[in-house]
């Protein structure tokens, strides 16, 4: 049984007779603003941003706008289940924390925060491939709640995408998300109007310089011929700092070691494979034991292929809108793609979740479970672990009470009514 939303109800009042208040915002909108204020501008723009005009990041949200619940009453619905097995766990609820790569531009701590919090709220956290921290290090913390899964980007270095998976398998990943939408990377003009990539700057490659398959590709670099080095400027200087800071080892030794940059350098030309094909989601079977997931399905078609190829489930994304300007948002692709399925594999969901009843509808729609991305990176800046389980627990609260009081058990008994917008925040029944 899901707990209560009730019981976290409770909590917060009851602090509030002694004048505690939640460490964050209890609502998107809200936590959202108060993030933006504690993050620095690169950081914010790197979360918040989207590819181009940001259409699909306002489609997304769109998409649950078009899509209301309608309560029932009097069902007697006094315990609520929301429950779910994947892959063999059995899961208290149906959520996940979506791969974020680069938070060490949010929180010192980064992923490790997130684990944490992710533990406490009894989620599991899909480990990002562009994580600040070594798998290694993130996976114990993880495993002391319901777990985590790991993100690949698959390289353009077949030995390092084998060596991703033989770590996280021996980590204790519990599957490995495939994430094939960001074969190049997004046009994306917050980041781009002011200059900045995380990775560029030594952030989100810790999966990288731990790895020595990876190691042994910098060295290669390192030793090879050395391109022209720009004037040297402040700015030029800040950033060398910067990378040499974030690489392992000392970081005087790292100043004058030309490893930080070939690092950097070999990172951003292998991180991904333009030309991944489905010939290269066949391999997989033979390279792991986890269960596969592809993330960045939106097609029906995709969707047969990808349990054609022999994987075990689909995540329904469109990377939050950081990819595609103008694509289908992925609650309205959610459908089609279940059907698809037919029930033989989960289908997950993530973009454009904010909030319980975002969760409680996708359910509805037919997703397995939901994961959660930009509001837990929010909390995550407010208030490190604290901050990534108190917006996890609030997601699950509203998603337990919006069933108790539509009168749903579960999310299958949840019933919706679609809705057409004439104009901005105006609903008009179909």
């Amino acid at each position: 049984m899901a707990a209560s939303g009730r019981v976290r109800q409770d909590e917060v009042y009851r602090g509030g007779i002694a004048g505690r208040r939640p460490a964050v915002p209890t609502a998107f909108p809200a936590l959202e603003r108060r993030a933006r204020w504690a993050m620095s501008r690169r950081a914010y723009a790197y979360v918040a941003g989207g590819a181009g005009s940001e259409e699909t990041v306002r489609a997304n949200r769109a998409a649950f706008g078009r899509l209301r619940v309608v309560p029932r009453m009097l069902r007697g619905v006094g315990e609520r289940d929301t429950s779910v097995e994947l892959f063999g766990q059995r899961l208290a609820h149906p959520l996940l924390l979506a791969p974020i790569g680069a938070l060490d531009l949010v929180h010192r701590r980064a992923d490790l925060a997130v684990a944490e919090g992710a533990a406490e709220a009894g989620v599991p956290m899909i480990v990002s491939n562009q994580a600040g921290f070594p798998m290694e290090e993130i996976g114990p913390r993880a495993r002391t709640g319901a777990g985590w899964w790991f993100q690949l980007y698959w390289s353009t270095s077949d030995d390092l995408v084998d060596s991703f998976l033989a770590r996280a398998e021996t980590a204790g990943a519990g599957a490995v998300v495939v994430t094939l939408d960001t074969t190049v990377l997004g046009w994306r003009p917050r980041d781009l109007d002011l200059g900045h990539l995380p990775f560029a700057r030594g952030l989100g490659i810790a999966q990288y310089t731990s790895d020595p398959v990876f190691a042994r590709l910098a060295r290669e670099t390192a030793a090879g011929p050395r391109r022209a080095s720009p004037r040297p400027t402040p700015a030029a200087v800040r950033t060398l700092v910067e990378i040499s800071r974030h690489h392992p080892g000392r970081f005087a030794d790292n100043l004058r070691s030309p490893l930080p940059r070939a690092a950097v350098e070999t990172f951003l030309r292998v991180y991904s494979r333009p030309t991944l094909g489905w010939d290269d989601i066949a391999t997989l079977r033979s390279r792991t034991r986890l269960p596969i997931v592809l993330k960045g399905v939106l097609h029906p078609d995709d969707a047969r292929r990808a349990l054609d190829a022999g994987v075990d489930g689909v995540l329904v994304s469109n990377h939050g809108g950081r990819q595609v300007d103008g694509s289908v948002a992925s609650l309205d692709a959610l459908p089609g793609v279940v059907e698809a399925v037919d029930g033989r594999a989960p289908v997950l969901l993530d973009s454009g979740v904010r909030s319980g009843s975002d969760v409680a509808r996708a359910l509805a729609l037919g997703a397995t479970a939901v994961c959660l991305g930009r509001p837990f990176a929010y909390g995550l800046a407010l208030a490190g672990a604290a901050g990534v389980a108190q917006v996890t627990r609030d997601v699950l609260a509203e998603l337990d009470l919006t069933l108790a009081l539509a009168g749903a058990r579960t999310p299958a008994d949840l019933e919706l009514a679609p809705f057409a917008t004439t104009e901005p925040g105006v609903p008009t029944p179909r």
